[in-house]
């Protein structure tokens, strides 16, 4: 089992940055991908960045490349989404899963394990 605990939400301006973490416990030695996925109310969840557990390889979405950022802390087992020149669209629930393959996926359904969300809030 993994345990995802996601923190550093919270509500800005646009333009403005947050850094979201995702730390992770258990059994993260399992672990393959770790994503970012957003979620806005009425709407499905979206890919955001995923990256491989050792940090090798990193996927965004195509619309987000050059404002956020994926990378990992080796020795806190932790994730981290760097966000940039926010705008009110990224406002939304952000989760993190973990996926035991090293496929970055960018589909939820692939994910085996779920945190459960930290808010982002961008206000024009």
């Amino acid at each position: 089992q993994v345990q995802l605990i996601e923190s550093g939400g919270g509500l800005v301006q646009a333009g403005g940055s947050l850094r979201l973490s995702c730390a992770a416990s258990g059994q993260t030695f399992s672990i393959g991908t770790v994503g970012w996925f957003r979620q806005a109310p009425g709407k499905e969840r979206d890919f955001v960045a995923s990256i491989t557990w050792n940090g090798d390889l990193t996927a965004y979405a195509r619309s987000l490349k050059g404002r956020f950022n994926i990378s990992r802390d080796n020795a806190l087992n932790t994730v981290f989404l760097e966000m940039n020149i926010l705008e009110p669209e990224d406002t939304g629930i952000y989760y993190c899963g973990a996926v035991l393959s090293r496929t970055l996926s960018t589909l939820p359904t692939e994910y085996d394990y779920w945190g459960q969300g930290t808010q982002v809030t961008v206000s024009s």
